[in-house]
C-alpha cells in the first residue's frame, strides 16, 4: 500500500459504508434517481474520499479539517436514511444496520481527530 490513507480502519469502513448505500439505492425508485439516490451516493463516497485526500496533507489541522468534511458527509447520509425510511424505501432493520454502520465511522472519524491534537 503506497498511501497513508489505504492503511486507515476508518477509510475500510468508510468504503464498506459507501458499497452499502450503493447497493440500498439500487431499490429506490427510477423518480428518486436524480434526487434522493443522487444525494445520498455522492455523501456517501464523499466520506471516504475526504479522508483520503486530506490524508496527504502538509500538517494534522489540514488532516483534521478533512475529517471534520467527512464527518458531515456521514451525517447526510444519515439524514438520507431518515428520508428513504420516511418514504418508504427502506424497512427499518435494513435502516438501523446502516444507521449502525454510520455510527461506527462517526466514532472512528471522532477517534482520529481527537488522536491528532
Amino acid at each position: 500500500m503506497a498511501f497513508k490513507f489505504e492503511k486507515l480502519n476508518v477509510w475500510q469502513k468508510a468504503l464498506d459504508l459507501a458499497d452499502e448505500i450503493n447497493q440500498l439505492t439500487k431499490t429506490f425508485p427510477k423518480e428518486e434517481i436524480y434526487v434522493l439516490t443522487s444525494q445520498m451516493k455522492r455523501a456517501a463516497d464523499s466520506i471516504s474520499l475526504n479522508i483520503a485526500e486530506g490524508s496527504t496533507g502538509q500538517s494534522n489541522a489540514e488532516f483534521t479539517r478533512f475529517l471534520r468534511y467527512a464527518l458531515r458527509s456521514n451525517i447526510e447520509v444519515v439524514g438520507c436514511l431518515y428520508l428513504a425510511k420516511r418514504r418508504k424505501y427502506l424497512p427499518e432493520e435494513r435502516f438501523v444496520q446502516i444507521y449502525t454502520a454510520c455510527e461506527e465511522v462517526l466514532v472512528m472519524i471522532n477517534g482520529l481527530i481527537k488522536s491528532l491534537k
